[in-house]
């Protein structure tokens, strides 16, 4: 089942009852709560409240959006991270897989990456939740290849992988890529972009169905798989309402051309 939603830092100028009051206008599922603004790793009884407050509006907690790097020192320890995870009610922790990119690497920063992924995929299973990195630039997530290679490393069940457009491939490139991934794939950011300039998500509805056809065919048996809005043009609520309705959307036309 496919469930939309929104990560809480498309809107780090909101309180997290604000961000609440206006996802439920337009009909999300979820909200993905980003940890360096509306819930700090290190503020227990505030990831509660904030859970509490989510499900209290029928909304859903769809994940926790750390920003752990995995490898390296961080200012809170995994540990902090997966304490408000469990608070928050979140099903998944997304974490990033180091700080440098795959060509800046060495062997050992590679090996670094993929004992700590190890230990925090454990963790975070003995509480039922899952891992799984950002598929972004300047991490070892930057290219398929590498976050295949760093997967395949680490070999746990419990440590997967967000997807999203990356930015400077061609559609077809991108679609060949959550092929290669699919077996890894869970939740899916979603934004609009033309390199790095936003645009609205309805004038990408035709490229977000391409995406939706190859990504319902993954073969991670992930249930269920949300869709969360990351960031709109001009950081505007007018045009997150807009997209909001874009992506409803874009679900809906996916699953009849389905049937």
């Amino acid at each position: 089942m496919n469930k939309v939603g929104i990560c809480s830092i498309t809107f780090r100028n909101l309180s997290c009852e604000q961000l609440i009051e206006e996802v439920k206008k337009v009909g999300l599922d979820a909200i993905e709560w980003g940890s360096d603004v509306h819930v700090l790793p290190n503020d227990i009884e505030r990831a509660r409240e904030v859970g509490d407050l989510t499900r209290a509006a029928g909304l859903e907690v769809s994940s926790y959006g750390s920003y752990y790097r995995v490898g390296i020192e961080n200012e809170f320890s995994f540990e902090e991270v997966l304490a408000s995870a469990v608070a928050l009610g979140a099903k998944h922790i997304r974490v990033w897989a180091g700080r440098l990119g795959s060509l800046d690497v060495n062997q050992d920063y590679f090996e670094a990456v993929v004992l700590d992924s190890k230990r925090i995929a454990k963790l975070a299973k003995e509480k039922g939740i899952v891992v799984s990195y950002e598929y972004h630039g300047k991490t070892l997530t930057d290219t398929v290849e590498s976050a295949l290679r760093l997967l395949e490393e680490v070999n746990s069940s419990n440590m997967q992988l967000y997807w999203q457009p990356a930015v400077g491939l061609k559609i077809d490139e991108r679609i060949a890529n959550i092929k290669a991934v699919e077996k890894y794939l869970t939740n899916v950011h979603v934004f609009n972009w033309q390199q790095i300039k936003r645009l609205p998500l309805k004038e990408g509805k035709d490229e977000w169905l391409r995406y939706l056809k190859e990504i319902d065919l993954s073969t991670n048996p992930i249930e269920p798989r949300y869709f969360l809005l990351e960031f709109v043009k001009e950081d505007s609520l007018k045009q997150f309402y807009e997209d909001a309705k874009a992506l409803i959307d874009i679900i809906k036309t996916s699953k009849k051309q389905k049937e």
